[in-house]
């Protein structure tokens, strides 16, 4: 191991490195400057009271900036009249009327709709019903919807937690069912703000305008289906406020940690990666795995395969050395543990999982594999089933793990149905990620990547040519590249589901998404991995949920 430690001295077991020179996370938990940070619903409330009470800006002028934007929003969807702003009675509300009032400004037709009487209104926002000009707003009533060009959803907001009562409820449905247009402010009532749950009924938004910085549930799925774009609006929050620490999206930025190669390395040292997996009628994970992490830049890729399908999967592969190990029942014989530790002396990652199997032999092979092997290792596929139930097996490695479920695979990693992982997402990666203390990568659009502490890097978005067999097993081989090639492993993970959105997109656009294979994603990763001068623009990748700024 003298090899591994002189190449990656910056290493931590759980991808935490120290330095913050190079953007990465710092000791004291806060966030890598390559992640845009997202704000918890108890982040924004103390960035807000910070504001007010510290640097002594009015609640009200911070109202009047938020509705202010709001409208701006509304009156660039709304192509004709008339806007239906629709108000519940918190601080909502008083941003709804200030839209409303801007609107009307403008000489735009505008109706507020309220679903409780304008004298429960307290603070800035029964202040900011008292300057509506016109007309006072109407009880909320659905056939009141009818003809409405846009409605604004001013109903619930950051601070709701959990699912929506009468007559919410009712309400909420009545402008899904509307057809018209909607604009959410700061969040689409009842979707929760810091972790993106939806637990009951809850606004599906076309545009959502979110306030000073945008939150974890605009991002999170569920959540993120019911956000549509995401336009964050300044309004003066303090700059010295505090800031987030949980939570971020990840951000172009991280592509600058990428090392780019010597003119005087060799092979070894530009990023040797072992790819062990493959079964009697599995072939293909492991090839796919392998011809990706020489794509995303690993100079020595070699593959672990049973003896009986090594000349299959040698076949398929032209720079990548296959080499037979023992077997038993079709897979990997437990027993080739040992040799595979010797093999991996010098190895920068191990990629185990793609293909290998779920017979007893497999699991048994897996868990002491992972167990033993003294590098990094991605895991995989079948090398994830076999830690079903058992996750805490792997909380004693010594060197970093990154875990790549898909909802599915994390259900049986936790011993839960899959519904709950589902309406869940948040909060099963991070429970993966401690019990595992490992990295986990929980796959998706919205894809989560956990660690052990808490803190979470979300993607913003993929591309829908990525739901097709085989792109899990070009991730998994992309992450085992930039980990081999010296990247902390946080930051090659994170960058390395970026490079895998963007080459998605760009086969998307070549081919058509509904047309994509694998094998066309790992054709698009050097421009991907290159970046905005490739054929994959940011843009792309980003999608509706990249929040774009309204200053």
């Amino acid at each position: 191991m003298q090899w591994q430690r002189e190449r990656e001295p910056a290493v931590s077991p759980l991808g935490d490195g120290q330095a913050s020179s190079d953007g990465q996370a710092s000791s004291d938990g806060s966030l890598p400057r390559w992640l845009r940070p997202l704000y918890e619903a108890e982040e924004m409330r103390a960035a807000d009271a910070y504001t007010i009470e510290q640097v002594s800006v009015p609640s009200l002028e911070l109202m009047e900036r938020a509705g202010t934007g709001l409208a701006r929003v509304c009156a660039e969807r709304a192509h004709r009249d008339p806007i239906v702003v629709v108000i519940g009675k918190g601080n909502n509300a008083g941003d709804g009327l200030v839209c409303a009032r801007h609107l009307r400004a403008e000489g735009r037709e505008v109706e507020v709709l309220a679903l409780f009487a304008p004298e429960e209104l307290s603070g800035d926002a029964r202040t900011n019903l008292e300057r509506l000009p016109g007309d006072r707003p109407k009880p909320f009533a659905r056939e009141r919807l009818e003809g409405a060009a846009l409605i604004c959803d001013a109903l619930l907001g950051t601070g709701a937690r959990g699912a929506p009562r009468p007559p919410f409820d009712a309400a909420i449905a009545a402008i899904n069912d509307s057809g018209a247009p909607i604009v959410a402010c700061d969040i689409p009532s009842g979707v929760d703000a810091t972790t993106g749950e939806v637990p009951g009924a809850a606004v599906r938004a076309h545009a959502t305008a979110t306030f000073h910085a945008s939150k974890v549930g605009l991002h999170v799925r569920p959540g993120a289906e019911h956000a549509g774009e995401v336009v964050e609006i300044e309004i003066g929050i303090a700059r010295d406020a505090p800031r987030p620490r949980r939570c971020g999206l990840i951000s172009e930025e991280v592509a600058r940690l990428y090392p780019p190669r010597s003119r005087y390395g060799h092979k070894f040292r530009t990023g040797f990666v072992l790819v062990v997996g493959g079964s009697v009628g599995l072939t293909g994970a492991p090839a796919l795995a392998a011809l990706a992490a020489q794509r995303a830049g690993a100079g020595y890729v070699q593959l672990a395969l049973p003896a009986s399908v090594r000349d299959v999967v040698d076949a398929r592969l032209l720079e990548q050395m296959c080499l037979a190990f023992p077997e038993r029942d079709g897979t990997h014989d437990p027993v080739s543990v040992e040799r595979l530790g010797e093999l991996a002396a010098r190895v920068g990652c191990v990629a185990l999982g793609p293909g290998l199997g779920r017979t007893e032999a497999a699991i048994a092979f897996a868990r002491a594999a992972a167990a033993a092997l003294p590098v990094p290792i991605v895991l995989d596929a079948d090398g994830l089933g076999a830690h079903a139930g058992e996750l805490e097996l792997l909380a004693t490695r010594r060197a970093p793990t990154v875990l790549t479920p898909h909802e599915g695979e994390l259900a049986r990693l936790l011993a839960v149905d899959v519904d709950e992982v589902r309406a869940h997402r948040l909060r099963s990666a991070r429970e993966a990620a401690r019990r595992a203390q490992a990295i986990c990568l929980l796959k998706g659009d919205d894809t989560l990547v956990a660690l052990p502490d808490g803190r979470v890097a979300i993607s913003a978005g993929g591309s829908p040519a990525l739901a097709t067999a085989g792109t899990g097993d070009v991730l998994t081989g992309i992450i085992a590249a930039f980990v081999a090639r010296g990247m902390e492993p946080l930051a090659a993970t994170c960058f390395a589901v970026l490079a895998h959105a963007r080459a998605g997109a760009a086969a998307a656009r070549r081919l058509g998404a509904d047309h994509v294979i694998a094998r066309d994603v790992i054709d698009e990763l050097p421009a991907a991995i290159a970046g905005p001068g490739g054929p994959a623009p940011p843009a792309e990748v980003g999608g509706p949920r990249f929040p774009r700024r309204l200053g």
